[in-house]
């Protein structure tokens, strides 16, 4: 096996444990404060590795619209995402959150002008109603996490296509350093309302979920680096055993067989989908606040 793809195993469960440690923070607190702690925390890894750019630069931008668009999508999905997490069944959200593929497909037929074979749009189709299977809307109760981790697939999709436009131009301590300053701001100010006194415990895993989520975007990179983007995206799946597995030993959570086969054809969708990619995946390392726009 391929150095690059088990070193991608190796960071999507990293960042499996740390939406693991976001589950176990439970609705104690609200979505607002965790984020506010944890991409603080998210913030070191940068500054480890900002290659030689300089953070007074940030503001010297191309598209100055366009990024701050991005970091508006991608501050509310990660909200979204943190919300999901912690009020509804683990594999749900990773389920359901594997649908930004499918909406960043569409947002790029109509924005990027991009082409879609009929066979990809086939495999998408089937995405989608694999997450019907998972949660079976009328079927089973739908609750407001599931709502709001379909908004987050969409909010990612927005950042990924835009990602997509301005990556090219723009300064990496511009795209990373802005979305994190004005997520301080925004989850600094919402959060006050209902703040609660992290414990030491709390902070030491709010510290954890940031830097686990840094240090699995530098796996990321270094995986790319080795072996080619089209190896390496598949693995991002891998997330779903985590989250099955998880989710049973620690918040007692355990899928039917219809929501089984609903994930298994979300990722056999997804897989194929990838695979038959002819042209080279423009692969971008998921770091934690990036959560929402890969």
């Amino acid at each position: 096996m391929p150095v690059g793809v088990i070193l991608a195993f190796a960071a999507y469960a990293i960042f499996s444990v740390s939406d693991a440690l976001i589950k176990a923070t439970g609705p104690a607190m609200s979505v607002f404060e965790i984020a506010f702690f944890t991409t603080s925390f998210s913030i070191i890894p940068l500054m480890l590795t900002k290659r030689g750019e300089r953070f007074r630069d940030m503001y010297k931008l191309h598209h100055p619209w366009l990024v701050h668009l991005r970091c508006t999508t991608a501050i509310l999905g990660t909200a979204c995402v943190m919300y999901a997490f912690t009020h509804i069944a683990f594999a749900d959200v990773y389920a359901i959150g594997f649908t930004t593929p499918v909406i960043v497909t569409v947002l790029s037929v109509f924005f990027l002008r991009e082409t879609v074979t009929p066979q990809r749009w086939l495999l998408l189709l089937l995405c989608f109603l694999g997450v019907v299977l998972v949660i079976r809307p009328g079927m089973r109760e739908l609750e407001p996490g599931h709502v709001v981790i379909m908004i987050g697939a969409a909010l990612g999709a927005v950042t990924t296509i835009v990602l997509r436009h301005v990556a090219p131009r723009e300064r990496r301590v511009s795209l990373v350093g802005l979305q994190v300053l004005y997520s301080a701001i925004f989850n600094g100010l919402l959060m006050i309302p209902t703040f609660v006194i992290p414990t030491p415990e709390q902070l030491a895993i709010f510290a954890g979920i940031g830097l686990l989520g840094g240090l699995g975007g530098l796996m990321l990179i270094a995986a790319t680096k080795r072996t080619p983007a089209n190896l390496v995206a598949p693995v991002q799946y891998s997330q779903l055993i985590w989250a099955i597995l998880f989710g049973a030993l620690f918040f007692g959570e355990y899928p039917d067989w219809i929501s089984i086969v609903g994930m298994v054809v979300v990722v056999g969708a997804g897989l194929l989908n990838v695979l038959s990619e002819r042209r080279p995946i423009r692969w971008k390392p998921r770091l934690f606040f990036f959560r929402a726009g890969q």
